[in-house]
């Protein structure tokens, strides 16, 4: 049986490494914050998924378990034509939002993909209400030569008990 051996980076090679994803991640909240969608969504390869778990069931199986999120590529396209129109009641006007993306860490699972994991706060203001969701993420993501890292997993943990008051997530975390 032969064996491989695992390069590990460089520490110079880890930082830059590091200051990559986190300028992915930043770039991806100014998006989100700023309401260009389109562009957010050009951040996912054509099989990408994105996932927001229940939050009685964060470690949940999309397979098996309910999710308030679980959309491919179609649906999330759908979902974001949807937020973009005016009969969107719930998020129109807009809300405003400010993510806070802290902790990042970066794993290369030497396959081309990385794993991406970081915590994040979003806050939403809309009709006079501040509207608070902490959680973390756990990305996988690949690195496309002209587009840069693009989505094939995105997942937005919730560590709330409940969505109060509104019992709903209408904004993209």
């Amino acid at each position: 049986m032969e064996t491989q051996t695992v390069q590990r980076p460089t520490s110079a090679d880890s930082l830059a490494l590091h200051h990559e994803v986190e300028q992915f991640l930043y770039r991806e909240a100014d998006l989100l914050d700023t309401w260009r969608l389109p562009e957010w969504l050009e951040l996912f390869l054509p099989e990408g998924v994105y996932l927001v778990p229940a939050t009685d069931k964060p470690d949940g199986d999309p397979g098996r378990d309910l999710f308030m999120v679980q959309d491919d590529r179609f649906l999330l396209e759908q979902r974001l034509n949807s937020l973009m129109k005016r009969s969107a009641h719930a998020e129109y006007p807009h809300s405003r939002t400010r993510r806070m993306v802290t902790n990042v860490r970066a794993t290369d699972l030497g396959d081309g993909t990385l794993d991406i994991r970081a915590n994040f706060t979003v806050q939403r203001i809309r009709n006079g209400v501040l509207d608070t969701y902490v959680g973390h993420y756990e990305h996988f993501v690949v690195r496309d030569d002209d587009k840069g890292f693009l989505f094939r997993t995105r997942r937005c943990v919730l560590d709330l008990d409940a969505l109060r008051p509104h019992g709903k997530v209408s904004i993209i975390l």
